[in-house]
């Protein structure tokens, strides 16, 4: 019987070894999988805030680009404007020269033909 005992008893003694074993992987991967929940956690947080100050540089960057196009607008029709200006500026002074010229001639003295 003792040798069965002996035999008993190593085999209590590698189950309990297995058992610690097993034991102590199971503790290492809780503390891996506890980290990796907190690295999500604080991920999971990065993300929340870039996710909010990505849509307000998009509301402002909209805001920026109306503005813009308005500005563009306005510059393009004072441009405009100024361009008729100037057109009818230079008419303007056409038709004067013209009529001065014209005014000019009538009151010059006429000169005799002989």
């Amino acid at each position: 019987m003792t040798q069965q005992a002996a035999a008993l008893q190593n085999y209590n003694n590698e189950l309990v070894k297995c058992m610690e074993d097993l034991c102590s992987k199971r503790e290492e991967l809780s503390r891996q999988i506890k980290q990796e929940e907190e690295e999500k956690d604080r991920l999971q947080h990065d993300i929340r805030i870039l996710t909010e100050k990505l849509s307000r540089v998009n509301e402002s960057l909209a805001q920026r680009l109306a503005a813009r196009a308005n500005f563009d607008q306005t510059i393009a029709e004072t441009q405009a404007a100024y361009t008729k200006i100037l057109e009818s500026s230079h008419s303007l002074l056409s038709v004067l020269k013209q009529e001065t010229g014209n005014l000019s001639k009538a009151t010059e003295p006429r000169r005799k033909d002989h």
